[in-house]
């Protein structure tokens, strides 16, 4: 019954609630010491991947790949995703951080990504293994990317390839219809509008890569997720309609047929987060699954001690990845 009792999480005294747990971490971390070497990865469908390596050197070679998924309108170069790179290397890990299409640079294809997109971690889990170097894979995921990657590990668990030893993913909406209300809230209101902002700027620019195309009347107007999603997610990757992409897309339930070792943590206050996405009762029923909920940590926060340092977040990967028994 894989439930975490207790986390070891304490934040420090001048974060005190949920919002600054998420707010600082964001704006003012800083994590010197990740040097990335760019790879491009051409897709079948004509469209391109960046993928941003950090190896190990040359002199200490490992056979253990961690492969790390950013958040909703992020890129490899988020704090929060050097900050885990940074500490998957000091363990002995080379890290890949991939770079979902348009994020950091717009992608070809009328396409974007989307929050039940497997294919293309699949494709980047593949090409990895496809150099011979690696024998152990580790998955880790952040908000949307922790969603691709639960989804990925249960929706068809056939596909994954048996290197994928364990999996560490971190402030997941497991239900984005929840989540979607849950974060149109006024008190979420200021994260709300830096989405909507982001997104309404990436569907400008690939209106005017793709001239006609895309109808631009009244984006202004669009207020919330939901309404975002009906006009522009949905029909741009072949759903019926935003609450079809919701019901495909959440990884809640493909939970239960997680076959590989995979820690959730979720903080009790996370503001993005509804009831619906603390999957207590999959957890106390899958060998699987271990489900951590510390009662604080924000939205892909976690911070510990000074700015430029580890946080709970990658101590905890760390730990749970490279144990020879999770828990």
């Amino acid at each position: 019954m894989p439930l975490v009792a207790e986390s070891r999480y304490q934040p420090p005294f001048y974060l005190f609630n949920g919002h600054l747990q998420t707010i600082v971490p964001s704006l003012w971390r800083t994590v010197p010491g990740v040097a990335y070497q760019r790879e491009r990865l051409e897709l079948p469908d004509g469209d391109f991947l960046n993928l941003d390596w950090s190896r190990r050197p040359a002199m200490q070679p490992t056979d253990g790949l961690a492969i790390v998924s950013h958040g909703l309108e992020g890129d490899a170069s988020r704090p929060y995703v050097r900050g885990m790179v940074r500490a998957l290397n000091r363990a002995g890990l080379d890290a890949l951080a991939w770079n979902y299409r348009s994020c950091g640079e717009m992608n070809r294809l009328l396409r974007s990504y989307h929050l039940g997109d497997t294919d293309d971690l699949d494709a980047v889990l593949r090409h990895a293994l496809a150099t011979g170097r690696y024998q152990r894979v580790y998955l880790v995921g952040f908000s949307a990317g922790g969603n691709v990657t639960l989804k990925y590990l249960g929706e068809d668990p056939g596909r994954v390839p048996t290197e994928v030893r364990r999996a560490a993913v971190f402030s997941v909406p497991t239900d984005l219809q929840a989540s979607s209300v849950h974060i149109a809230r006024i008190q979420n209101q200021v994260y709300l509008r830096r989405f909507l902002k982001s997104l309404r700027l990436k569907v400008r620019a690939k209106a005017e890569l793709l001239p006609g195309q895309i109808d631009l009347s009244g984006i202004e107007d669009l207020r919330n997720f939901q309404e975002f999603d009906e006009r522009y997610t949905a029909p741009m990757h072949g759903f019926d309609s935003a609450d079809a992409y919701y019901e495909y897309a959440s990884s809640g339930r493909y939970l239960s047929a997680i076959q590989v070792p995979t820690l959730l943590v979720n903080a009790e206050n996370d503001p993005f987060l509804p009831a619906s996405c603390f999957p207590r009762d999959v957890a106390a029923n899958s060998p699987f699954v271990f489900l951590e909920i510390p009662p604080a940590g924000g939205h892909v926060g976690f911070a510990e001690g000074p700015p430029d340092g580890e946080y709970y977040s990658e101590r905890r990967a760390v730990e749970f990845l490279t144990a020879e028994v999770p828990a």
